[in-house]
């Protein structure tokens, strides 16, 4: 029975990431405070406007942001979902331009603190999602957690964003370590955000590259130099994404130009870490354990 719905469940997340039809994309960066989430809503926009179907899931399941920063009050989340309250379709949420949004809890430590039931109760609900989309873009929590690890090595692809402070860049590198050295994932996009000037989103991506490609085995591409710009502050306290409030402003420019090159990434010919090689690992540790999937 286990292998029943191992398949049955891994077949509709293999659905959902198929390369030809979904783009699942990372948007991660090992430190708080680097502005991972004002990149992910920002390309989210600007990918929205370009008449593709877009999908961004807070995967910060403890201290959800990114309703707060749009200003929407979802009535259910993913708590909900992960305790049987609702369906996953349920907790999906409208932003501007039409994105598709999943909201996750706030301030609930219970959420960061998942079983393994709980995490293959939580990916198993995206079996069920049958909603049509071009592009999915997963905002993680700050830090290496679990859940971080397990969302990024679940992407197509993973965009690190690193700011120029040796905090940003020490956890940077601790991230991409980690899932190079344990989750064989090799390639890394990286976004040098809050720079003053294209030279410096050149050096702080140079120091990060020294150190990973010194010591891992991993290869390393600069794909946007986000400026510093007070009109990124003046947005959030707008309750706007900057993309949106202030689409001429530097940062905002910036952020375009990225989501029009995610366009032009090739989808991968084979799965190599995708949502249902998260699920199927999720759910064989829990078959190994024991576990029931009531629990």
């Amino acid at each position: 029975m286990i292998d029943n719905m191992i398949h049955d469940q891994a077949s509709g997340l293999r659905r959902l990431a198929q390369p030809s039809l979904t783009k699942v994309i990372s948007v991660t960066g090992g430190k708080g405070g680097v502005g991972k989430s004002n990149v992910a809503l920002g390309l989210a926009i600007c990918i929205a406007r370009q008449d593709r179907k877009v999908m961004v899931l807070d995967a910060d399941l403890g201290l959800a942001n990114i309703d707060v920063m749009l200003g929407i009050r979802p009535k259910r989340n993913l708590g909900h979902v992960l305790t049987g309250k609702c369906a996953l379709k349920d907790a999906i949420v409208e932003g501007p331009y039409g994105i598709r949004i999943i909201p996750a809890t706030s301030g609930t430590r219970s959420m960061t603190e998942l079983s393994y039931a709980q995490h293959a109760g939580l990916i198993r609900a995206f079996s069920s999602l049958e909603e049509d989309m071009d592009v999915m873009l997963i905002d993680t929590a700050a830090g290496i957690s679990d859940m971080v690890i397990s969302f990024s090595r679940a992407a197509q692809d993973v965009i690190v964003v690193v700011c120029d402070e040796p905090t940003s860049i020490t956890d940077a590198y601790a991230l991409i370590k980690l899932l190079s050295k344990d989750h064989h994932v090799q390639r890394f996009k990286v976004v040098a955000n809050m720079v003053r000037s294209y030279r410096e989103g050149r050096e702080l991506f140079a120091k990060l590259t020294f150190v990973a490609e010194r010591f891992l085995n991993v290869t390393l591409e600069l794909v946007a130099c986000i400026p510093l710009d007070d009109k990124v502050r003046q947005s959030v306290k707008k309750q706007k994404i900057v993309v949106d409030a202030f689409p001429r402003s530097p940062a905002a420019l910036a952020i375009s130009s990225l989501a029009n090159k995610i366009l032009t990434w090739p989808a991968p010919k084979t799965p190599s870490g995708h949502l249902e090689f998260f699920l199927e690992r999720l759910l064989n540790n829990q078959a190994g354990m024991g576990e029931s999937f009531g629990e």
